[in-house]
């Protein structure tokens, strides 16, 4: 792979991750239109997956040390703290995605969802779906009032992301809307949520990687693309985060929608 498409397919992968914009639809697309061979690119996903959520761990670097507090008690049974809280019910939030995802993997139909056509659709609707959470459900909820039954709404919201184009990110943040948390809350409850999910999906990947041995250059690709993830997605999140009160989401929405009209066009075409 050369350098060019290295550079793409990481910062594409960091700057979506986490922007409701649909990552594995970048991807998808990027990987059929040959931006990397198909040898190399399963691994390479891994990278940048490692990457981009190294990068959301250390920006919400606070609520990443309560989950790994909160962690450590719930392995030991301690139930009663709000660390152990949110590492439970970031559990919780996760177990439907799982579940649903195993169901694909299984049945094949992890695969056969994407396709253009199938993206397109789906960044338009839950892209207008964002835009119209984010008019209608006031904002009068904080993230310290997440209860278990929020986490699993969301969670439920966030299996439904599997299907490329929806955008994890982007469901999330709808959820949170229409549960009433304020936009950063219902982001950083999203990016939250993002930190088990992720590291499940890159396990997943790392999975299917063939038993062969990675040879020395593609190693160094791989710890490339990993950097490169990381500053992209470090710098997307601290982009949003700083003017999510300015702009919203509404640009984000637009994209979405320009985005899947074209993709809608060539696969009709």
């Amino acid at each position: 792979m050369t350098f060019f498409h290295l550079f793409i397919l990481a910062i594409v992968q960091g700057i979506t991750e986490f922007l409701p914009i649909s990552s594995s639809a970048h991807l998808v697309l990027m990987h059929e239109m040959g931006t990397s061979p198909a040898a190399d690119a399963l691994a390479l996903d891994v990278a940048v997956h490692l990457g981009s959520i190294v990068a959301v761990c250390l920006y919400f670097r606070a609520d990443f040390r309560r989950l790994l507090a909160g962690t450590g008690q719930l392995l030991r049974g301690q139930l009663g703290s709000p660390e152990s809280f949110l590492a439970f019910a970031l559990v919780v939030a996760t177990v439907p995605a799982l579940i649903l995802g195993a169901l694909l993997a299984v049945t094949g139909w992890v695969d056969l969802l994407r396709n253009a056509t199938v993206i397109g659709w789906m960044m338009i609707i839950f892209g207008v779906l964002l835009w119209w959470a984010h008019r209608v459900f006031p904002e009068r909820r904080k993230a310290h009032e997440w209860r278990l039954k929020d986490a699993l709404i969301m969670g439920l919201w966030q299996a439904v992301a599997l299907v490329p184009g929806v955008s994890r990110s982007g469901i999330t943040m709808t959820a949170g809307r229409m549960l009433g948390f304020d936009r950063h809350d219902a982001t950083r409850l999203a990016m939250l949520m993002s930190i088990p999910i992720t590291l499940a999906t890159g396990g997943y990947l790392l999975m299917k990687l063939p038993g062969q041995t990675l040879d020395a250059d593609l190693w160094w690709q791989l710890g490339i693309g990993a950097v490169l993830s990381f500053g992209a997605a470090w710098v997307a999140l601290a982009v949003m985060m700083r003017f999510l009160s300015v702009v919203s989401y509404t640009p984000y929405v637009i994209y979405r929608v320009i985005l899947g009209a074209v993709l809608l066009m060539l696969a009709y075409s």
